[in-house]
């Protein structure tokens, strides 16, 4: 049962950096991409219908944490408490930017674009400074040179998977930068993968009893191909065709 959760565990943190990320590079980077207003209302648009089903993945990520390994989810929030309340702030402000620039008027859609791409940067930098830390065996003082050149790398690479999917999008999820994206879903996914394979031995040797995991097997597995297939409609419905105008 142990190696069942990690690997769920693993999968859910490659799926939210695969999907997730794009969002996350895209928002960081709608100030390069977005040089007018009617360019940032294509690019936000063609992110914002994947948004709440891509945060799933990390709802499910802290859920399999707590559930599956208490131990190691304590230990987590206690050594990375600055970076995780950092992310959480982060977060907080890039969907308010993100879902209030819809709902104002157009003199402060500048004010919530700033936002947005604030957000989204400081999401990226916080995920590396914490993989960054969870590889150094969670360190006392996370905030330091490591951290940040982690931080600055996942920017990087976060910007280019979301530069790849705005291309993809725009062209109506056609043509040939298909494979440019899964090819950048897969490098933003791989940070999360090689840190999860470092920390399989500690991860296995902290996890709940037996009981608790089955337990949890029964809760979690049914709902599982619900989710799976809300993630497909979202794809399914959203991919294609004209980008949506209500963002």
């Amino acid at each position: 049962m142990e190696i069942f959760w990690f690997l769920t565990f693993a999968v859910l943190l490659a799926g939210y950096f695969a999907l997730e990320g794009f969002d996350i590079g895209l928002g960081a980077l709608l100030p390069v991409l977005g040089r007018t207003p009617a360019a940032r209302d294509r690019l936000v648009g063609a992110m914002a219908p994947f948004v709440l089903a891509n945060e799933v993945w990390l709802v499910a990520i802290a859920g399999v944490l707590f559930g599956a390994f208490p131990a190691l989810e304590g230990q987590a929030l206690s050594r990375l408490y600055p970076l995780v309340v950092a992310l959480l702030l982060a977060w907080i402000v890039r969907d308010a930017g993100l879902w209030f620039r819809r709902r104002t008027a157009a003199s402060w859609r500048p004010v919530w674009d700033g936002a947005l791409t604030a957000g989204s940067a400081g999401l990226a930098l916080a995920w590396g400074a914490i993989l960054m830390a969870v590889v150094r065996g969670l360190p006392a003082s996370p905030f330091d040179l490591p951290g940040l050149a982690a931080g600055v790398a996942m920017l990087a690479l976060l910007a280019w998977h979301g530069r790849t999917f705005a291309a993809w999008r725009l062209r109506n999820g056609t043509g040939g930068t298909g494979r440019a994206l899964l090819l950048s879903a897969c490098a933003a996914a791989a940070p999360a993968v090689l840190v999860a394979a470092a920390a399989a031995g500690h991860m296995l040797g902290n996890a709940a009893p037996d009981q608790t995991l089955t337990v949890l097997s029964v809760m979690v597995v049914p709902v599982a191909p619900i989710l799976v297939g809300a993630q497909v409609w979202v794809w399914r419905t959203f991919s294609k065709g004209a980008l949506p105008t209500f963002f």
